[in-house]
């Protein structure tokens, strides 16, 4: 028995965080390409964007290796958000008959781009740069240009975070689950990267402020050049923590273990079914979940009572959990002990 919701779900609110099938409470009820979601995709490419050209001009005037790793590191963001930009439009496309279970998982598939667009064009042309100038040096030229563009930098990224910082605390409250767990276990790994991104950001330009300041009281290029490799390895943690956190979506993810045992009772609940002898379930998306089950039907139970249970339980799934898109019920009688006991 097979089923398939027609859109998007709303979202329940719930006290505990595990009851979520996706991130740890009912999933938000924002859908991937969410006006939120593209918003804040958006506020970060436009500020990414101009901020790029600003320190590049900044690290010519001044030859800071700093800065230039900072206007590498925002090139490197815009490229990610673009990427982010594409996950959330394709991802969003219905099913069709040559993708029968839709396309959800293709926003992780361009969100892992995105990570190795971070680590090759932000991560290694910093590590580089930073290294190159520790062992040949630079000599440090005028920095007042720099700290007016990491000033205005400062300004436009803080509010780029302010901004996916909103989007993640208001899904969190209404999943009442902890901050720190919602962004850890999102499956809107695009609204992640955005909120990683820019909180390195504004990492990297204090970083960056504080080589420019150190090559300006000793005359000495090595303060910019560490800044320069912390700025690398820096983001060398954020392309390793967004491109691990989608990889686990596109091998394939269940749902938490303790809402798999949830599952797993609701099915019981129904009329008719007397055991889940196996149970698959599988994140998409941020609002897309499949269930898979053998079930074993009451040895009594007609035709019709089976199809009626079948039904009685994609609704009473779908209605505690509205993230459940896709339902397989398969009927499997279980193994009977022979009367001789074999």
């Amino acid at each position: 028995m097979t089923s398939e919701a027609p859109g998007p779900p709303g979202a329940p609110e719930a006290t505990d965080p595990a009851q979520s099938p996706t991130s740890g409470g009912p999933e938000s009820p924002d859908s991937p390409d969410s006006p939120e979601s593209v918003g804040t995709v958006v506020v970060a490419v436009v500020t990414n964007l101009g901020i790029a050209a600003a320190k590049a001009v900044g690290g010519i005037v001044s030859g800071s290796s700093a800065m230039l790793s900072e206007a590498a590191h925002s090139v490197a963001d815009t490229v990610t958000e673009v990427l982010l930009l594409t996950a959330l439009k394709r991802s969003a496309r219905p099913a069709d008959e040559a993708h029968p279970l839709g396309y959800g998982p293709e926003r992780y598939i361009w969100a892992l781009l995105a990570s190795i667009a971070t680590f090759v064009g932000g991560a290694v042309f910093a590590v580089y740069d930073g290294i190159h100038t520790l062992l040949h040096g630079e000599d440090p030229g005028d920095p007042t240009v720099s700290y007016i563009i990491l000033a205005v930098a400062f300004l436009l990224e803080g509010y780029s975070l302010l901004v996916a910082w909103r989007q993640v605390r208001g899904e969190a409250a209404r999943l009442r689950a902890p901050l720190g767990l919602y962004v850890k276990h999102t499956p809107d790994t695009a609204v992640k990267a955005v909120l990683l991104e820019n909180v390195a950001a504004l990492i990297g330009l204090v970083l960056a402020a504080g080589g420019l300041l150190g090559a300006q009281l000793t005359g000495s290029g090595a303060y910019d050049g560490v800044a320069s490799l912390l700025i690398g390895l820096l983001l060398v943690w954020v392309a390793w923590e967004l491109g691990r956190s989608n990889a686990q979506y596109l091998i394939g993810r269940p749902l938490p273990a303790a809402t798999r045992a949830e599952v797993r009772e609701e099915l019981l609940s129904v009329p008719h079914i007397e055991g889940v002898l196996e149970l698959t379930t599988l994140v998409q998306g941020p609002d897309e979940v499949l269930i898979a089950a053998k079930i074993d039907f009451h040895d009594l139970a007609s035709a019709r009572q089976v199809e009626a249970a079948c039904e009685d339980a994609e609704s009473q799934l779908r209605e505690r959990w509205p993230a459940i898109r896709r339902v397989y019920l398969d009927p499997t009688p279980t193994a009977r002990e022979a009367p001789d006991g074999t």
